[in-house]
């Protein structure tokens, strides 16, 4: 009996990447892989999940439009199952962690041999989740990255730090949870404001501080030892 076919949806602003995928996925052996649809952005991502039934989602981190951690959570809130692997180049335990928190199935590094797809495909088939080998869910010290869910949490930052970024003192809190890796809806009921103002905020943040997705406002955030 021939294996099912293992529909997927492959989002990606790199069209070649998408591309190679639809490639390596065709020879895939054991698996009967097939690209049903493709997306460069977050939101075309959510408009084709209105029309195309899927199994996988293979998701980049970095999407010109909104970051793959926040789809994560949009697709969370929206109650869409279908399951996500995160595809990126960020190794950092906090980042790694956030995926799987936010919703993710399986992570696997771009770097990293095609076989870790095919092996992270047919786990997450299974209902499990996969991790590249060589990740980790702890920092280098071995310690466990803390997230917070409703918690009180109060940050003082160094004054030298937020004149140079010229940070509110709201976007200062919304920096906080951001880096604690909550979604839009649970900073929203965290500080009583709505999801857009969190958004606004977030946006704010990104574009003084010079970066462009959540993932690396959240590495900025421990690089900076701003826990």
């Amino acid at each position: 009996m021939d294996n099912p076919t293992i529909r997927i949806i492959a989002v990606d602003d790199h069209q070649i990447f998408i591309e190679g995928l639809k490639v390596v996925l065709g020879r895939a052996e054991g698996m009967n892989c097939e690209v049903v649809g493709e997306s460069g952005t977050g939101n075309g991502l959510f408009k084709l999940l209105e029309n195309v039934e899927a199994d996988i989602i293979l998701l980049d981190m970095n999407l010109p439009d909104i970051d793959g951690l926040e789809v994560l959570g949009m697709m969370k809130e929206r109650g869409i199952k279908t399951k996500v692997i995160t595809l990126s180049m960020y190794e950092e335990p906090k980042i790694v962690k956030a995926s799987f928190r936010a919703g993710a199935y399986g992570y696997v590094l771009k770097s990293n041999n095609v076989r870790e797809l095919y092996k992270a495909i047919e786990t997450v088939m299974k209902e499990e989740t996969y991790m590249s080998v060589g990740l980790t869910l702890t920092n280098a010290a071995g310690s466990h990255t803390r997230f917070m869910h409703k918690g009180k949490l109060t940050v003082s930052y160094d004054d030298r730090f937020v004149k140079k970024y010229n940070l509110t003192k709201r976007e200062i809190e919304v920096l906080k949870l951001v880096g604690q890796a909550l979604s839009n809806k649970e900073i929203a009921e965290e500080l009583f404001i709505s999801d857009q103002t969190v958004s606004v905020h977030r946006k704010n943040i990104m574009r003084k501080i010079g970066v462009s997705s959540t993932a690396s406002l959240i590495k900025f955030y421990y690089e900076n030892n701003l826990v």
